[in-house]
C-alpha cells in the first residue's frame, strides 16, 4: 500500500510546513528529503520552494512532490521535535504529523 493510499489522499495535492518553535535542529528531515527541507544558519529546519529557495516566514508551506512523498512522511514520523506537518491543500487537514487525526 502506498503512502497516499494509506492516508486516503490519492490524487490530492499535499503541502508541508515546519513549526520552528518545536524544531530541534537534528536535520533528519534534510537527510530524508533534501529537495524539500534544509537547515539554516540558525540551526533550524525550513521548507524550500520548488525553486530551491529557503522559506523562512512563519508557517511557510511548500508543495510535496509525489516522488518525494514517502521521504517527507518518514521525516514527519521520525522527527524528534515532532514539528513537521503534512496536510491536504484542499481543506488544510493534517494527514501526517503531530496534529494528524
Amino acid at each position: 500500500m502506498s503512502v497516499q493510499q494509506e492516508a486516503g489522499v490519492d490524487g490530492e495535492e499535499l503541502e508541508v510546513w515546519i513549526d520552528q518553535d518545536l524544531c530541534t535542529g537534528d536535520g533528519i528531515c534534510a537527510q530524508y528529503a533534501p529537495e524539500v527541507f534544509e537547515l539554516d544558519i540558525d540551526g533550524l529546519a525550513y521548507v524550500k520552494s520548488s525553486d530551491d529557495e529557503l522559506l523562512q516566514a512563519k508557517g511557510a508551506t511548500t508543495p510535496v512532490p509525489l516522488p518525494l512523498l514517502t521521504d517527507v512522511v518518514e521525516s514527519a514520523k521520525d522527527c524528534p521535535g515532532d514539528c513537521i506537518h503534512v496536510r491536504r491543500v484542499s481543506d488544510k487537514v493534517e494527514i501526517f504529523g503531530p496534529d494528524a487525526a
